[in-house]
């Protein structure tokens, strides 16, 4: 992942005649820039910090399937850090742990290793395993607002819903979410938007709680471990490999603090941003084409393909980072070592030479789960499956019990979070005929 930072730093642009996605107003809507960039320049080298963007599919695909050119290791990159950042950094390492690179930021092998033990606690049966709980939890906030006939959907069901999954699963305590979805948005902070030095300090000291209150609850699962991720991850180096004997795996070395508050930051902050913005996009989506949601009312078994759709069509992270490792030709662009490659696969997914008419939100769409919204290759979301589930059980919640679905208010004319790669709504406040 990059920073804020390597935003600021300037580079030759391939087209002068592209928005800037810097801009607050094209990050809201940027699809029609995304049309130009496929048309005139697929490779796009932003001017304000000289990275790439590549928003063709086959070159998205490309990129995503060959680590050895296309690192996912930020460690080549060469944008040096800004005041805000440093100062930031600062921060952790006087008081707290400079994160290890772990699952996210290698590649394999080292990546492997990691994968290979998330997999476990991600495989399809036991996410199968959490349907039940999940549908009760699903439920009990629909209980909370069904009543009134409104709710602002974001805050009281799109985000506790993946909040109290994930905090269960982690061992943490559900009724403190809303403190864990601050930790996660400090987390992502310096990948989102530049900052001012204080801005910076100010996200740091909320990252730094979260670590600290982590490394409490690890040393406490090393004395007493219970049924928990973090459980998982402290007493990793005691678990054999599925190719492995019990006993032999490696006794002496279990994850470092750094490494274990790397893999932490990642499942705080996969667990939190990216399905409560795909639970809000979906009905946002289907509010906007009441036609959709009168044809999967009437067909509920089109529920796993307008799950697809709505990824597609706009899904929750915009584009993640590459590093070259070394020189290297896509399309016509030379791009040099070092350089940030910045995968848009929110372009990609709207790309006509693999979708037809992209641009139209169809629930019946034949490939729609051809989308690259869980990202491509050895780096495809671990948590997918858990995600899909959230979201068919959420959707299925509530067409089943809410009916005459519509927005209570007008929205503001930017309906997004400025991010410089995820999608996050400001909010989505509904109203509803309770069954």
């Amino acid at each position: 992942m990059t920073t804020s930072d390597e935003m600021m730093h300037g580079g030759a642009s391939s087209s002068p005649d592209i928005p800037s996605f810097f801009d607050p107003a094209v990050q809201d809507d940027p699809f029609a820039a995304y049309e130009m960039m496929r048309e005139q320049c697929p490779v796009h080298r932003l001017p304000e910090n000289g990275m790439y963007m590549v928003t063709r599919y086959d070159d998205a695909r490309r990129v995503l399937s060959d680590p050895k050119v296309f690192s996912s290791s930020p460690s080549g990159r060469t944008a040096q850090l800004s005041e805000s950042a440093r100062a930031a950094a600062q921060v952790m390492a006087d008081r707290g742990w400079v994160r290890a690179q772990t699952l996210q930021r290698t590649d394999p092998p080292v990546h492997t290793h990691y994968r290979r033990l998330l997999g476990r606690v991600f495989a399809r049966r036991n996410i199968d395993a959490l349907a039940p709980r999940i549908t009760e939890i699903a439920h009990e906030l629909i209980d909370a607002f069904a009543a009134s006939g409104e709710c602002e959907f974001l805050n009281d069901f799109a985000l506790p819903l993946p909040g109290i999954v994930i905090c269960e699963q982690l061992g943490l305590d559900a009724a403190q979410y809303p403190r864990f979805k601050r930790w996660a948005d400090a987390m992502l902070a310096g990948a989102q938007r530049s900052m001012t030095v204080d801005e910076a300090v100010e996200q740091a000291e909320i990252e730094l709680d979260a670590q600290h209150h982590l490394a409490a609850e690890f040393e406490a699962r090393r004395d007493e471990p219970r049924d928990d991720l973090i459980s998982l991850l402290v007493h990793a180096h005691r678990m054999a490999d599925d190719d492995e004997v019990a006993g032999d795996a490696n006794e002496d070395e279990p994850f470092t603090i750094e490494e274990l508050q790397d893999l932490m930051h990642q499942l705080v902050t996969g667990g939190f941003e990216t399905t409560t913005s795909a639970l809000t996009k979906g009905l946002y989506l289907l509010l906007q084409h009441p036609d959709q949601m009168a044809t999967l009312r009437a067909r509920p078994e089109l529920l796993d393909n307008f799950i697809d759709e709505s990824l597609r069509f706009d899904g929750p992270v915009a584009g993640l980072w590459r590093t070259s490792t070394c020189p290297v030709s896509l399309g016509d662009v030379d791009i040099e070592e070092g350089a940030s490659v910045m995968v848009r696969y929110a372009a990609a997914n709207r790309d006509p030479s693999r979708f037809e008419n992209p641009d139209v939100f169809d629930i019946e769409r034949p490939n729609a789960n051809e989308h690259m919204a869980f990202g491509f290759g050895n780096h495809f979301c671990i948590g997918a499956w858990l995600a899909r589930t959230e979201l068919r059980i959420a959707f299925s919640a509530i067409l089943e019990r809410l009916d005459d679905i519509e927005l209570a208010r007008p929205l503001d004319d930017q309906v997004h979070e400025f991010s410089f790669f995820l999608r996050p709504m400001k909010e989505l406040p509904i109203r509803f005929n309770a069954r």
